[in-house]
């Protein structure tokens, strides 16, 4: 808002999931018989977002084979439409968001490290939701004015100190999906914690001490608190590997360095 850049478009990309010809026929548009169904000209989302902001969501899931040609954008602030031998000059600005580590992404070669340092001018750190509990009630109302405008909902106190206490693997989606739950289990508008998913109900204090030795004399080599703590993980926690590995604060592919790991000891 405070930009000069402020009045221009805000443009966004969901880059997970996304194949690479249709990476590069959305970020740059393409020409009218450039493949089969392309019937028509159609302009990029870099184009539309001159004089204002591209945004990239998940970033670290655009294809390697792609991230030259973000790259290669970046550098000249040039493009071709796909199918065509025109260049065409932009003027944006880019701001992207990752869940993953883009510098063990790069020290594995998954994500290019040229494209890396080019993106990585100015870095905002967002802290997981469980290191920021001061921000649930405020989140829990933003979301009830949009999810539920007009109808009277509040959190009963059990309710929020039960949401408190819960460390949120899923971050804000996860505190969404449980406000979405809660709306439609509440008929009276009184959000209790049996409106909970069973997880969060049934939380409990001592799951963070088991993590140590029962002896507080006693020192245990820290790969064994590791792999005791891997095994909790992956025996309680509901969502896919993928998650897992952004509760855990490391990439995706040293979750499954872990894991076989733990196989190959004949404990996973």
């Amino acid at each position: 808002r405070l930009s000069n850049r402020s009045a221009g478009p805000f443009v966004p990309l969901e880059c997970t999931g996304m194949p690479d010809t249709l990476f590069e026929s959305e970020l740059f548009g393409h020409v009218k018989g450039a493949f089969t169904g392309a019937t028509h000209d159609k302009p990029g989302l870099v184009e539309a977002a001159a004089g204002g902001t591209l945004f990239l969501d998940e970033v670290g899931d655009i294809p390697l084979s792609e991230q030259v040609k973000l790259l290669r954008l970046l550098e000249t602030r040039r493009f071709r439409r796909v199918g065509s031998t025109q260049w065409r000059d932009t003027d944006f600005r880019l701001v992207c968001a990752t869940h993953r580590d883009l510098a063990g992404m790069v020290r594995c070669g998954e994500f290019r490290e040229d494209l890396y340092f080019r993106l990585n001018v100015f870095e905002i750190e967002i802290p997981p939701l469980r290191e920021r509990r001061d921000d649930i009630e405020p989140l829990i109302e933003s979301m009830l004015a949009r999810l539920a405008p007009g109808r009277k909902v509040t959190f009963s106190a059990a309710a929020m100190q039960q949401l408190l206490q819960y460390p949120f693997p899923g971050n804000v989606r996860e505190l969404r999906n449980l406000v979405e739950r809660a709306l439609l289990l509440a008929d009276d508008g009184l959000v209790q914690p049996e409106h909970f998913p069973e997880a969060v109900r049934h939380l409990k204090k001592e799951g963070r001490e088991n993590l140590v030795a029962p002896d507080a004399g006693e020192l245990v080599p820290l790969a064994h608190l590791e792999r005791d703590y891997l095994r909790r993980a992956v025996a309680t926690y509901s969502g896919d590997r993928k998650s897992l590995a952004l509760a855990l604060g490391i990439s995706e592919r040293a979750l499954y360095r872990k894991l076989a790991e733990l196989r190959e000891d004949g404990e996973g």
